[in-house]
């Protein structure tokens, strides 16, 4: 019995050895076609990040240090525009864009024009500005809130608030003074006591030990809202 199944096994193999060749035969072409694009595509990401991305980069932190300076000494309009021989944060922008030092610049853009009281372009570079650094992040919402508050988007601006608040919980100090922040804005402006009232109560909930929270109990009562 055993001689018999020998020749069988030999069949069954030559049957698949057959059976690929038949398939590369057949497909040899266009996997040869697939595999040279994989590999080009993969050459071109290395090459555009290594050759090209790269040095965008370390271009872009080299000229942040001085329109960074400028914003440091509260010089807004050279931090923005530059000083003749160095950038600002506007051409900074346009020609780097895409970097993480540009992306930083946003963030920079917004602040000095809201600073500068030019509202509607704060909002522009400010809602192009996106982060992992929670605490950044938290800032630049917030400074968005402060410009559409200025332009009158009272729903964009209490939306903008309660982002800032929400972004980084775990900053005690800042994230309570967002969220009173918000608080205090649906009260007064947007003329909301239900949402204020919510908000209120969140501040006293979440944050009891701190300045904003201490306040909470005032505001709730100004409401007619007791312990």
């Amino acid at each position: 019995m055993a001689e018999l199944k020998e020749p069988q096994r030999r069949t069954e193999n030559d049957e698949v050895v057959e059976r690929a060749k038949d398939f590369w035969t057949r497909y040899n072409k266009p996997i040869i076609i697939v595999s040279a694009a994989i590999i080009l595509l993969a050459g071109a990401y290395l090459a555009y990040k290594y050759l090209i991305q790269a040095p965008k980069e370390e271009k872009a932190q080299e000229l942040m240090f001085k329109a960074e300076d400028y914003y440091r000494k509260d010089s807004m309009q050279l931090a923005l525009k530059g000083d003749g021989l160095n950038p600002g944060f506007v051409k900074i922008i346009s020609n780097y864009g895409g970097t993480k030092a540009g992306n930083l610049a946003r963030f920079y853009a917004g602040a000095a024009s809201v600073k500068t009281g030019d509202f509607a372009t704060a909002v522009k570079y400010l809602k192009d500005f996106d982060t992992d650094s929670k605490p950044t992040q938290a800032r630049a919402y917030k400074l968005l809130g402060d410009a559409y508050a200025e332009q009158g988007k009272n729903s964009d601006a209490l939306d903008s608030y309660k982002k800032a608040a929400h972004e980084f919980e775990d900053d005690a100090t800042n994230s309570s003074d967002y969220l009173f922040m918000a608080a205090y804005f649906a009260q007064k402006v947007v003329k909301d006591n239900n949402q204020a009232i919510d908000l209120f109560k969140e501040l006293k909930d979440k944050y009891p030990k701190t300045q904003r929270g201490f306040e909470a109990d005032k505001y709730l009562a100004s409401l007619g809202v007791y312990n």
